[in-house]
């Protein structure tokens, strides 16, 4: 799993590149390489490449954020096409994730994860 970091700030904006769906067997690959950072810092989580996610992806996206507030710190989503959106508003959580502004710290090209 590649991913982009860019710093603000206070918070760190993370693109997870080349994951295009955050569905069960994805979820945890997810949880298990950004839990160490969000209990160190703010996350802000950019979803752009994402169309798909389910409910091990929204699992997923709630306990980083739980996690991230008990150290504490912030998690938020970033950038999320139409349709996760919609999912994230359907499950009430849009007012506690979305995060319109991290967006713009992105650079373009993604960075190989040590």
């Amino acid at each position: 799993m590649n991913t982009k970091m860019t710093q603000t700030d206070c918070t760190m904006v993370m693109a997870v590149c080349n994951l295009t769906e955050l569905v069960r067997g994805q979820d945890q690959e997810l949880v298990d390489r950004l839990m160490p950072v969000v209990r160190q810092k703010s996350i802000a989580l950019d979803l752009k490449l994402v169309d798909r996610i389910d409910a091990a992806g929204i699992a997923a996206l709630i306990s980083l954020y739980g996690h991230a507030r008990d150290a504490g710190h912030g998690f938020a989503v970033a950038n999320p096409n139409t349709h996760v959106q919609e999912i994230l508003k359907l499950v009430g959580l849009d007012r506690i994730l979305l995060s319109p502004h991290a967006a713009q710290c992105l650079e373009e090209e993604c960075l190989s994860a040590a």
